[in-house]
């Protein structure tokens, strides 16, 4: 089965997402960075998929559903995370990530 194939079986449709509108969202982000809102959000300095207390410097903005999967830059959309977990989580949606985690944890057993 080719993946544009086994792509059409989902039962959600996937949606495209210009390169116009992820540059206005990063826009909208950069300014989000800049309110009392963010700052709140990063002051206890920890990420929020970790848990890991890392710093103030250490922290990103992360989107929990990605630009590029249709998600929006929206406070509630909004995380700070390390940059590790950042990278790692990369365009997952939220439920891809706890899959992730949890064949990380069975792979410790």
């Amino acid at each position: 089965m080719s993946t544009l194939n086994h792509l059409s079986s989902l039962p959600f449709e996937m949606e495209t997402v210009s390169e116009n509108e992820i540059r206005r969202e990063k826009e909208k982000a950069r300014s989000l960075r800049r309110t009392h809102w963010w700052n709140n959000k990063i002051q206890r300095e920890v990420c929020h998929y970790c848990r890991r207390k890392v710093g103030r410097e250490q922290l990103t903005m992360d989107h929990v559903v990605p630009l590029s999967r249709g998600g929006k830059s929206k406070k509630g959309n909004i995380v700070p995370a390390c940059k590790e977990c950042n990278s790692k989580k990369k365009y997952l949606l939220p439920i891809e990530w706890e899959e992730y985690l949890e064949s990380l944890a069975k792979a410790q057993i």
